[in-house]
């Protein structure tokens, strides 16, 4: 995991975001990409007119949307260099601060730069957030790669107790493996199960021993609940963790919208740092 990549505006939400990017990413000796997202008037009629306000300013006053996009780029190299990065607006070798400015809507974005970076953080958004939903959605269904959402207010730690929710999915096979060198850093690792394991798929020991070639030393926390987000949440608190990962959407979008599901409760409802890899 070398490159880690982050949406930028000048809000606290933001930089709770960057302050935990570049903290992992200095453990990963990785490198942090800064991008901030600017309208032109093709994509402008892509993005719901409130992302265009929040995120660009006033489309009819070039000079707003310029000074939004410096007032990203300080906040950006301020964190960059609080953490001990250089800041650059051209790639070189990790690790090091990548400044870039892009046009054009979210969707569009993480589906041309999510696939190459290895890892996008972003925060939560508030109800009737919008912007935030907007970018969370996107980098999470356009990127094929997994995403870091963080609460709005900072956490103590973020990744020294990770917990896994396993389903056996493939899904949350493949967060797993994207979340190995996370894993490997952590202090404790806890994988937690809801209910009988009698889907097609590898059950928690088959888990275990994978971890365990890994060199990871994980508990088990089997539960037996009728409401897994509910019930996940819970034991996620008293096991002490500070990161989940889990796997998006193992059912399809619409039918976790439409009647409540795993993934849509730890987006939108449970206020914790989630690790989630859709595919």
């Amino acid at each position: 995991m070398k490159v880690v990549c982050v949406p930028v505006i000048d809000r606290p939400e933001c930089a709770v975001a960057l302050n935990t990017a570049f903290e992992l990413s200095q453990s990963l000796d990785a490198a942090v990409m800064g991008y901030h997202l600017r309208a032109h008037r093709e994509s402008a009629v892509n993005l719901p007119e409130a992302v265009s306000e929040m995120v660009n300013g006033d489309e009819n006053n070039p000079s707003d949307s310029e000074n939004n996009q410096q007032s990203a780029e300080k906040l950006f190299a301020r964190l960059a260099d609080m953490h001990g990065y250089v800041f650059k607006k051209k790639a070189s070798a990790a690790p090091v601060a990548l400044w870039q400015a892009k046009t054009g809507s979210p969707d569009k974005l993480f589906s041309i730069i999510g696939p190459v970076t290895d890892m996008i953080v972003v925060s939560r958004p508030k109800k009737g957030g919008k912007v935030a939903r907007k970018f969370m959605l996107s980098a999470l269904l356009n990127s094929a790669k997994p995403v870091m959402i963080l609460p709005q207010k900072p956490t103590k730690t973020v990744g020294k107790k990770i917990c896994i929710a396993w389903n056996q999915s493939p899904e949350a096979a493949r967060a797993v493996a994207a979340a190995m060198p996370l894993i490997k850093q952590a202090d404790q690792v806890t994988i937690m199960s809801n209910g009988t394991q009698n889907r097609l798929g590898p059950k928690v020991k088959h888990l275990k021993q994978y971890l365990t070639m890994h060199g990871i030393n994980a508990n088990h926390i089997k539960l037996k609940s009728k409401k897994d987000a509910t019930a996940l949440v819970k034991a996620y608190k008293e096991s002490e963790s500070d990161l989940l990962v889990m796997g998006a959407y193992s059912k399809s979008r619409l039918r976790q919208v439409i009647f409540g599901g795993v993934t849509e409760h730890m987006l939108f409802s449970a206020d914790i740092p989630v690790f989630m890899l859709h595919s």
